[in-house]
């Protein structure tokens, strides 16, 4: 009966080697093996890219955002996009009905027109009135150039009438020369003064064309001014006119459409944007990851629209000041109790690879970048290898406990 307590054993003892023996079995630890060294290897990844990376999962798609607005009033008359569709650059989007502005600038070259006519009028009369300047002054100086011949034959005469009275006293010239001699006089000091009012009469005409050509040169530029005002007036008109055409200033997708045919709309209106093709990456990393972070440096963004997948890009620029010191209401800390927050700062972020052109990415979508702040890079084939060296140790530890277990046992 002594021994009754001790037969159950041999039975308990064979199970747990049988046990031990699975475990033991190449079959199960080399498999299990393999197993491991792929999880090492994605765990040594995870670490090594911990060490040499920065990540944040609050960060966006950003992109420029062109609001579309009409310059002038006007009736809508056609639509020709719709929501959510691709234009290029130069696209017909709206027409507004030009009928207003057509006639606006037919009344206005009409005004021009008119203007036209009556500056080449006012040319005409500041030419003519040159041209009387120019005779003005040819008959001044033909009345002076004969007032010195009157003054010289008026003195020659004198001086003959002089003589004549001197030869008249002393008997030797008779009355008839003497007479002859003195109506000679007369006649050559009454030529001398009809001459000197003459050239007076020339002068005051000159002075006179003169003030006339200034008044003609006066009314020249006021019609100038006015031409130009009217060819102003038919250009912004023009202009006017091809504001009734609103074209893509860029190519983008069309966003935001609240416009449709027979809207009245105001200058300045948004009507609809347009969000270009090209984005880029605004990324809120911590103050506390950004003690290596500098521009150039390489990175990975994960794209949530697209199931993770990931695109190549680099750190453009590191935004100088928190995101909270920029916002609507900033932060004032220097009054009550403060609690340091760490704050975050926004990092731009471009993409060195091109977008699918299937798929959509626009502002505001969510993703995940990874910026290489170190050189340091741990190679897959090095992780790779010390993950199977990793679990070729852990196999044959195990293998060693089996062992030892067994011997036990």
């Amino acid at each position: 009966m002594s021994e009754n307590p001790n037969q159950p054993a041999p039975p308990a003892a064979s199970g747990n080697g049988h046990r031990l023996a699975k475990l033991n079995s190449p079959l199960f630890i080399w498999p299990a093996a393999v197993v491991l060294a792929a999880l090492l290897f994605v765990g040594l990844g995870y670490f090594f890219d911990a060490l040499t990376h920065e990540s944040t999962d609050d960060a966006f798609i950003a992109g420029h955002v062109v609001s579309i607005a009409p310059r002038i009033d006007g009736q809508v008359s056609a639509v020709h996009v719709l929501d959510n569709q691709l234009v290029r650059s130069n696209d017909l989007l709206v027409e507004i009905d030009p009928s207003d502005y057509a006639i606006t600038v037919a009344q206005k070259q009409a005004a021009a027109a008119s203007q036209d006519a009556n500056v080449k009028t006012i040319f005409a009369a500041d030419d003519l009135m040159r041209k009387k300047v120019t005779t003005a002054e040819d008959s001044a100086r033909q009345a002076q150039a004969d007032m010195d011949a009157s003054a010289a034959s008026a003195k020659l005469t004198a001086t003959n009438f002089e003589r004549a009275k001197s030869l008249l006293a002393d008997k030797t010239i008779s009355q008839q020369e003497f007479d002859a001699a003195q109506a000679a006089n007369n006649s050559a000091q009454a030529n001398l003064v009809s001459a000197q009012e003459n050239a007076a009469v020339q002068t005051s005409k000159v002075d006179e064309a003169h003030s006339q050509l200034t008044a003609a040169e006066a009314e020249v530029g006021l019609a100038k001014s006015q031409w130009e005002e009217a060819q102003t007036n038919v250009a912004s008109a023009q202009l006017n006119l091809s504001y009734t055409k609103i074209f893509a200033p860029c190519d983008g997708r069309i966003t935001r459409k609240q416009v449709e045919g027979g809207d009245y709309l105001q200058t300045g209106q948004t009507i609809l944007s347009i969000v270009p093709v090209e984005v880029w990456v605004v990324a809120n990393f911590k103050e506390s990851q950004l003690k290596k972070m500098q521009p150039g440096q390489a990175a990975l963004v994960e794209i949530d629209a697209l199931g993770g997948r990931k695109f190549r890009a680099h750190v453009d620029s590191v935004q100088a000041g928190s995101g909270a010191a920029f916002s609507l209401l900033p932060p004032e800390n220097a009054t009550g109790n403060f609690v340091k927050v760490i704050q975050r700062v926004p990092v731009k972020i471009i993409f060195d690879e091109p977008l699918p052109a299937d798929h959509t990415i626009g502002p505001g979508l969510s993703v995940t970048p990874s910026v290489q702040v170190s050189s340091f890079r741990v190679p897959d084939f090095v992780t790779a290898i010390i993950a199977i060296i990793l679990a070729i140790a852990a196999a044959i530890g195990f293998q060693f406990i089996l062992n030892r277990n067994k011997i036990t046992i």
